[in-house]
């Protein structure tokens, strides 16, 4: 079996340019091209260092083929930025390019829902929640969650992106990736215990010592038990654990 050929050198400058405008992949989203369009934005600094520049057909070619439809997970899109441009400016056949752009969407969307939608999210909920149990002001609560947050967002566009680069239009083996493939198991485990820990500090927190609101905290949480019995399968975990995070804050916000 062959050795992988070695990436081609591409500034840094143009590297930062690229993950710079992956943050606005979803920029100009619609239901035609989907991210289409901002695939096509965060490819444009690399393409231009095509046979001709930015003036010259094969950017413009490069540019009107990117643009067509691309659906994937905003964040992991940036595994098909770097392989496509790596693949344009190796040269390979618009044939090869077009067969990759197809088979892409499917896994970069269903690994990013189930790691970020399905997996993160509420882990980043659960850690905020847990800062608001433990005394944090809604601010801080905020920034913590955001935080949190952010840590797997940020990762993820600068990993994809070099991984991309570094394999072209062979990184589908880099969706191996442990983080990617065990890696919602491990979160969903995580989530639990601290959620399990969050949610009965949290309710002493708002409780108080004066134990004012034990009756309706009660009843919310037997509500809730009810409404997640109820619309189990019908909506997922990720909205239930947002909306109890944004009902804590609110509270402490106002009373």
């Amino acid at each position: 079996m062959n050795a992988p050929v070695a990436a081609p050198h591409l500034p840094l400058r143009v590297r930062a340019a690229m993950l710079l405008r992956l943050f606005a992949i979803q920029g100009v989203w619609n239901y035609e091209t989907m991210v289409g369009n901002g695939i096509a934005f965060a490819l444009e600094p690399a393409l231009r260092r095509l046979p001709g520049g930015h003036t010259g057909d094969r950017f413009r070619a490069a540019m009107a083929r990117h643009s067509g439809y691309f659906n994937a997970h905003p964040y992991l899109a940036s595994v098909a930025v770097g392989a496509l441009a790596r693949a344009e400016l190796d040269g390979v056949p618009d044939a090869q390019i077009e067969r990759f752009r197809v088979a892409a969407p499917g896994p970069l969307g269903s690994v990013g829902d189930r790691l970020v939608w399905a997996g993160w999210v509420p882990f980043s909920s659960a850690v905020a929640l847990l800062a608001f149990g433990l005394g944090m002001s809604p601010a801080g609560v905020v920034l913590v969650f955001l935080g949190t947050y952010n840590v797997l967002h940020l990762g993820l566009r600068i990993w994809g992106l070099h991984a991309g680069w570094t394999r072209g239009l062979g990184v589908a083996s880099a969706l191996a990736n442990p983080v990617l493939r065990q890696g919602p198991a491990h979160v969903a485990r995580a989530t639990a215990l601290i959620a399990g820990v969050a949610l009965p500090v949290a309710a002493d927190g708002i409780i108080g010592s004066g134990r004012a609101v034990l009756g309706g905290v009660l009843a919310a949480v037997a509500a809730g038990a009810v409404m997640v019995t109820l619309l189990h399968g019908r909506i997922e975990g990720w909205r239930v654990a947002t909306f109890a995070l944004a009902a804590f804050v609110l509270y402490a916000m106002v009373r």
